[in-house]
C-alpha cells in the first residue's frame, strides 16, 4: 500500500556510507552493511540523525548497480576505512510512502516514476554510457526491524530528486 506521491523539500544532510556494486539479483548484499556503519556510528559515539536508507548512485538493470547504504547524521565526520562521509544534495524530492513488505518497492518505485512523469517532473539524473546516473534517489527505511517483525507493516520511504 502506498500513499500518494507528492514533492517535498529536502535540506541538505550529512551521512556516512559504505558502497558496493550489486546487481539485481545480489541487492540484498549492500543492504545487509547497513549494521556495518550503525557499528562504525557506535564505536565512535556518533548518534544516528535519522533512519537508514539506500542511496542509488548508478543504475544499469543489464549490468552493475553503484548503491550507497547510509545513515544520516547531525553534522558532518571523517570517514575512514571502508565507511564514507558525503552531503545528501537539498532540493525538491518526488516521494512516495510505501507501508508493507520491502518486495512492494518496485511497484512503489513505477508508481513514483509514473506519477512524475504525468505532472511534468524531471529528475535530477543524467544517462551515460548506458546507465542512469542520480544525484539523489532513496529508499529511506523507517521501520527498525528490531521493533516491528512484520515486513507487511514496515514503512519506507521513496524519495528521488528532480531538477532544478
Amino acid at each position: 500500500m502506498s500513499a500518494a506521491p507528492e514533492v517535498t523539500g529536502r535540506p541538505g544532510q550529512p551521512y556516512v556510507a559504505v558502497k558496493a556494486q550489486v546487481t539485481m539479483q545480489t541487492i540484498s548484499a549492500i543492504a545487509d552493511r547497513i549494521a556495518e556503519v550503525f557499528g562504525w556510528l557506535g564505536a565512535r559515539g556518533v548518534a544516528p540523525a535519522g533512519p537508514p536508507f539506500l542511496k542509488y548512485n548508478v543504475i544499469d538493470m543489464a549490468r552493475q548497480l553503484e548503491i550507497e547504504a547510509g545513515v544520516p547524521v547531525a553534522a558532518p565526520v571523517d570517514g575512514d576505512g571502508a565507511v564514507f562521509s558525503a552531503v545528501l544534495p537539498a532540493g525538491r524530492y518526488a516521494t512516495l510512502m510505501h507501508v508493507g513488505h520491502p518486495s512492494g518497492l518496485v511497484g512503489a518505485t513505477a508508481t513514483l516514476l509514473e506519477w512524475a512523469s504525468e505532472q511534468g517532473l524531471a529528475f535530477d539524473m543524467a544517462e551515460r554510457d548506458g546507465a542512469e546516473h542520480w544525484a539523489g534517489r532513496l529508499e529511506i527505511y523507517l521501520t527498525d526491524p528490531s521493533q516491528e517483525p512484520d515486513m507487511d507493516k514496515w514503512e519506507t520511504q521513496l524519495a528521488f530528486k528532480l531538477s532544478g
